[in-house]
């Protein structure tokens, strides 16, 4: 009853011009449930704080109220002629049901297979989902955040350092005499970003959709870095600059000799530290490390390389897709060593994971 009752007075919001969508009516439905429908102020506030999103649709979300509920020109809900009411769920098949015998009216409510998709873990994909995920994640965006640049570019203010080079020119056509000056500003171009992502055996469930978050991020966008960290480091750019997804993966997984291995992350570290890292590619860049934190290195190589990144990376972000996990806690060896390094830990299992991650990282 609370379904049937609930879906016509979104109808009637809708018929008095409030935009209310399915979601809104799901969570009336639920707010209706354990408040039941006795009360007047219980329905009145449950439907005000689910059905209605903007402060100026109150007054006409009150009077819908009053007409639905209270029968203020049309019949109150207990005197409405009772038409059964079905929910069929459309996911975009045709179905015939003009057979089922059942009168009344039938409303679809539509899911998205690409929104399950992208919340779903990619441990759990089947090969048709992967394969979907990756033309979905071929939309992803890295801009990265912006620092400032030695070059100076043209300022619409009249303070800074004066552009001589303009002024003259502007001088020359007025006769010789600098009747406006113009000036210069630092400009802002976008930092560096270093991906290194972790390809050991415990990573396997992860690690070729992670890759395909890399690519994208190179081919993407300027001063990107990326490297594969196992047992040894494997700088990975120049293969993965290429547009074509397949091909980059091809050329990235024979460059890596080390996949589906052990872990050294200090080891991998130490070696990004002492011929990448503190020499000038993570000096102000942020810094992305892709691992699930298992180490069978010394952790406290870790430790040391993680605080060496950290005194010249602008941010480090950590992506553990083992974060997701209910109940998850950072107590891996190397997890629990690096995490007072990193500022940001995120999850890093699914395609909404690494859009989120793609915020982060702005």
């Amino acid at each position: 009853m609370a379904v049937e009752v609930a879906a016509r007075f979104a109808d009637a919001l809708r018929r008095n011009g409030l935009d209310v969508p399915l979601g809104s009516v799901t969570a009336f439905v639920d707010a209706l449930a354990a408040l039941g429908v006795e009360r007047e102020r219980d329905v009145y506030w449950a439907g005000r704080a689910t059905l209605v999103r903007r402060p100026e649709d109150v007054a006409m979300y009150d009077r819908a109220f009053a007409a639905f509920w209270r029968g203020d020109g049309v019949p109150a809900p207990s005197l409405l002629p009772h038409e059964p009411l079905t929910l069929a769920l459309d996911d975009g098949t045709a179905v015939d049901d003009a057979g089922d015998g059942r009168a009344g009216r039938t409303i679809a409510v539509r899911y998205s297979a690409r929104e399950v998709l992208r919340q779903k873990d990619f441990a759990r994909c089947s090969h048709a989902e992967l394969d979907e995920a990756h033309r979905l994640m071929a939309d992803l965006r890295l801009s990265g955040a912006l620092r400032r640049s030695r070059r100076l570019r043209p300022s619409r203010r009249t303070t800074g350092r004066p552009d001589l080079r303009r002024t003259v020119r502007r001088a020359l056509r007025a006769g010789g005499e600098p009747v406006r000056r113009v000036f210069l500003e630092p400009s802002a171009r976008p930092r560096r970003i270093v991906l290194l992502c972790d390809v050991s055996g415990s990573m396997d469930a992860y690690a070729r959709e992670l890759l395909r978050f890399l690519h994208v991020a190179v081919a993407g966008r300027t001063r990107v870095e990326a490297f594969a960290l196992g047992t040894r480091l494997t700088r990975l750019t120049r293969q993965l600059a290429t547009r074509d997804p397949d091909a980059a993966l091809a050329a990235a997984a024979g460059s890596v000799l080390d996949w589906s291995g052990g872990t050294r992350l200090g080891d991998g570290l130490r070696a990004f530290n002492d011929q990448w890292g503190v020499r000038g590619t993570a000096r102000g860049a942020v810094v992305v490390i892709l691992s699930d934190g298992w180490d069978r290195g010394d952790v406290e190589v870790l430790a040391e390389q993680m605080a060496r990144l950290r005194r010249v990376a602008h941010r480090i972000v950590w992506v553990n897709p083992l974060k997701a996990t209910p109940g998850y806690a950072p107590l891996a060896r190397g997890m629990a060593a690096a995490l007072p390094f990193v500022d940001e830990l995120v999850e890093g299992h699914s395609i909404a994971a690494l859009e989120r991650l793609s915020e982060v990282i702005k």
